[in-house]
């Protein structure tokens, strides 16, 4: 029963909770990076705005159908001089049921015999992308994402690792990350037992909200038994990072019922916790439709919703990262950040910023190189492209020097919360102030509201403004003023 749950803690997961709260303690004590975080309501508020996430810079509504297949070949083809190391990223586009909330791309349907002709596809875009890099360029990084990556069969996952392992040289299990996007509805011990066996060590778990009349108003029925039961299989098999996914935002949700669900997942203590706003866009996304939008929160309680989860998560030990990512002290992710080193792309935060990353089957996005590239959006399109022997590449970016400054800055803003001028101005030979002298003074009433501090040497964000990193961010986005302004983003809270 919820009531029942909700208030139970296990003494081993009470322990990891408690040893999470302890570490973050333990790192302010030592003089660590300070990442805690200030929920403002008045700031949030006066700053509700639309914009990017920052997954890429320039965004994909940058993206030309200038940049085809061909200049995707020669791009790829010069990176084997950097000897850089691989990230894939394999797009299984298939649910059994649709989920009215989901912005995703899928392909939802109950025909399982959709899988195999899509894997032959796949498996002939592997041998296309392999053949334009060196074979001892090692993949580092892999992710399996969708859709619901698990609605294939046990031979079927065997049989899309043994063909990648194929085609591309895999780091062994200690240097890869390899994770997996996982419904608990579309898994159970032995697909976990098995996923670990074919090299997968870190996994997100899908939740979204416990609530039953929820669950009912979005078309997602999954019960806590279900969930945490894969989370135990994950942690049997030695799955070394956990992460849950919750929205708010979605029918019926209140901050009491919604804190209802975090302290069950608090309970259960996964390494890394993902808090989306649930954007409603019913115009543009479908099955958005059938949700009953009298019953969506209004903003004030989605606020409420947040405030009280960012305060109960910091309470109980985890740190925000950024961009809705929460993670223990101890997490990599948390490492990372404090160390410099963490990143973001089109999976969110990353601990691997010196991929080139390819993007394999339908939709997917990659970063090779100074470009990005996207394949075709269309099943039947793809299909066509592969059929006919090209890589289904139609649309990109190529970078120019500007667009890659910027890139560097908003990265290191949205991942580490602060900026050194010089480490800038060493990566690309030129004077801060000179080349953003107009950014700069974009920041300036944030600086007032005490956002984040500047001074000669850089800017630092201050726990108010790390809620708003995406504002920040947007002083330095030359597309933002220049051509399409706010349109087609997402609220930043």
């Amino acid at each position: 029963m919820l009531e029942n749950t909700t208030m139970t803690q296990a003494p081993g997961e009470q322990q990891r909770s408690q040893g999470a709260a302890g570490t973050a303690r333990s790192l302010a004590s030592e003089g660590a990076a300070d990442q805690r975080t200030v929920f403002d309501l008045e700031l949030i508020q006066r700053y509700d705005q639309s914009g990017p996430r920052y997954t890429s810079y320039p965004t994909a509504l940058e993206f030309d159908p200038a940049f085809d297949e061909n200049r995707y070949k020669q791009v790829c083809q010069a990176t084997n001089a950097s000897g850089r190391p691989l990230s894939l990223y394999f797009h299984i586009p298939f649910c059994d049921t649709v989920c009215f909330y989901c912005a995703c791309n899928k392909i939802a349907t109950k025909d399982r015999t959709m899988v195999q002709p899509y894997l032959d596809r796949v498996y002939k875009e592997l041998a296309m992308q392999s053949a334009l890099f060196d074979d001892d360029r090692v993949v580092e990084q892999l992710h399996w994402g969708g859709g619901t990556p698990t609605f294939i069969s046990a031979a079927q996952m065997r049989e899309l690792m043994a063909e990648t392992r194929k085609q591309f040289k895999l780091a062994d299990d200690d240097v890869g990350e390899y994770s997996i996007e996982i419904d608990p509805r579309e898994a159970k011990g032995d697909t976990i037992a098995l996923l670990r066996e074919i090299g997968f060590n870190r996994m997100s778990l899908g939740v979204q909200d416990f609530d039953p009349r929820v669950q009912k108003a979005v078309n997602r029925i999954q019960s806590q038994e279900e969930t945490f039961a894969v989370l135990d299989a994950a942690r049997r098999e030695g799955f070394r990072s956990i992460s849950i996914d919750l929205i708010y935002g979605l029918p019926h949700q209140t901050a009491e019922s919604f804190m209802e669900t975090l302290e069950q997942i608090i309970a259960v203590g996964p390494e890394r916790l993902s808090v989306f706003n649930y954007a409603h866009l019913p115009r543009r996304f479908m099955p958005q439709r059938r949700i009953d939008e009298d019953q969506l929160p209004p903003p004030q309680v989605k606020l409420e919703i947040l405030q009280a989860t960012t305060e109960r998560l910091a309470e109980a030990g985890w740190l925000y990262i950024g961009m809705d990512h929460f993670a223990r002290p101890d997490d990599e992710l948390a490492l990372a950040q404090r160390n410099g080193t963490l990143y973001r792309n089109f999976q969110g935060y990353s601990t691997h910023a010196d991929c080139d990353l390819i993007g394999i089957g339908v939709t997917s996005i990659g970063k090779v190189g100074a470009t990005y590239g996207q394949n075709r959006r269309e099943l039947d399109e793809y299909y066509a492209d592969i059929d006919g022997g090209r890589l289904p590449v139609f649309r990109g970016i190529e970078l120019s020097r500007d667009d890659e400054v910027r890139r560097d800055v908003i990265t290191r803003l949205i991942c580490h919360f602060k900026l050194d001028f010089s480490e800038v101005e060493r990566a690309w030979e030129l004077n801060f102030q000179d080349y953003f002298g107009r950014d700069l003074a974009k920041l300036e009433g944030m600086q007032a509201d005490g956002l984040l501090e500047i001074d000669s040497s850089g800017i630092r964000v201050l726990p108010k403004g790390r809620m708003l990193i995406r504002n920040i961010c947007m002083a330095f986005d030359a597309y933002m003023e220049a051509k399409q302004g706010q349109g087609g983003f997402s609220k930043v809270i």
